[in-house]
């Protein structure tokens, strides 16, 4: 078994960087344990560059590269994806080597001007269609499109000899490549709060990956992929056919007080009480909201909770609630609880979103709070935990 992380193939490089210090990716997702940004190099009869890396690694990456090629040039940048953290160098490359061709597909060069002033790049750009082809020698690039995963001019390439797909932003994580942790929670983090919106396009790219022979995939972020790999597409096609991945349910929370927080509590014993499987509570006001919605994701079920604010909701729901409906969030089965003093209006409020939402399969009663939860409210907490675990 291969022990080095960075280790693709004797004539696939990986050129790529750990971001140990990055605290924030896309200025809004916790990456407690860093980030990579993945850059490949393939030596043969023509040297070929699989996308750059963002700005904050360029001097690594830079040196990097001028080390594998050991004083070669390189004659083909392949451009996966236009997004900052992995093109922020392509002007760059292009600059260092004036006789090096772009290759990308018609909607990539569509946006590439709006990025960089390439000279002479009318004359450099390689424009690629489904399934072209490309021999650099023994290898032979094929690409295929795999738009809005998650942009537009996204394509993914897969090298016939070695039967490695270059998977753009798929199958990527948080964390940087040495990171020691479980690949499926940050992959399913990641998935969701990035490309999760998508799912429709990204069955459209498994199929595409079904025909081919794959033995190693190298995504743009994250570990490099060569074993188990039907473990890793198999949760892939669970998460974009929006299936629920686990049977338990999330209790999501936005208490201004603490009275929400302690009625959410109570019925997470209920749920345990009465069986659930798994149990998971979320306070949206301090915990990670990409986690959260991570976990909305997961499980099947799912209790939001919500002080009313302004005639409507506690903003900490709301931004859970659209930021789940913007990502496609659908086929699970819901109840809702809402806290109100004079005049509750947090259940009409979420159920006003919810409703919005694809297949979604809302309990019948909404338990309504009045300040601090009472002996009523346990007894119909019950009778709710009851009707979301027989739904």
């Amino acid at each position: 078994m291969e022990t080095n992380k960075r280790y693709v193939t004797d004539s696939i490089k990986y050129i790529g960087v750990d971001d140990k210090d990055i605290k924030l990716f896309e200025g809004q997702y916790i990456v407690p344990n860093g980030m990579s940004y993945n850059s490949y190099l393939i030596k043969d009869e023509k040297n070929v560059v699989m996308d750059t890396v963002d700005k904050r690694a360029t001097d690594e990456w830079v040196k990097n590269l001028e080390n594998e090629l050991n004083g070669e040039k390189v004659d083909y940048l392949v451009v996966s994806h236009l997004e900052p953290d992995h093109s922020y160098n392509i002007k760059l490359l292009t600059d260092k080597y004036p006789e090096m061709k772009i290759i990308g597909n018609e909607k990539t060069f569509g946006m590439i001007n709006q990025f960089f002033d390439i000279a002479d790049l009318e004359n450099r750009k390689i424009i690629v269609k489904e399934a072209d082809e490309l021999n650099i020698g023994s290898h032979t690039l094929q690409f295929f499109m795999a738009p809005m995963v998650h942009w537009p001019e996204v394509m993914v390439t897969y090298e016939k000899s070695e039967k490695v797909l270059f998977a753009a932003d798929g199958f990527g994580k948080f964390g940087t490549i040495e990171t020691d942790e479980d690949w499926t929670c940050e992959a399913r983090r990641y998935y969701f709060n990035i490309v999760g919106k998508y799912g429709m396009q990204v069955q459209a790219l498994l199929k595409k990956a079904a025909t081919l022979d794959i033995n190693i995939i190298c995504p743009l972020h994250g570990p490099i992929l060569k074993e188990n790999l039907d473990y890793y597409i198999g949760k892939y096609d669970t998460w974009s056919s929006y299936k629920p991945e686990d049977d338990g349910v999330l209790i999501a929370y936005a208490s201004i007080h603490g009275n929400t927080k302690i009625a959410a509590e109570k019925l997470a014993e209920i749920f345990k009480e009465q069986g659930a499987k798994k149990v998971v509570l979320t306070n949206l006001v301090l915990d990670d909201m990409a986690e959260a919605i991570e976990d909305a994701f997961r499980y099947d079920k799912i209790v939001v909770a919500a002080s009313s604010y302004n005639g409507e909701v506690f903003p900490p729901m709301e931004h859970f609630l659209n930021s789940l409906k913007g990502k496609n969030y659908q086929n699970r089965k819901i109840a809702i609880i809402e806290n109100g003093t004079w005049a509750p209006s947090a259940g009409r409020t979420m159920r006003s979103i919810i409703e919005k939402m694809k297949d979604m399969k809302i309990c019948e009663n909404t338990i309504t709070i009045k300040t601090t939860m009472n002996n009523e409210n346990i007894e119909q907490m019950k009778e709710l935990v009851k009707e979301l675990l027989n739904m």
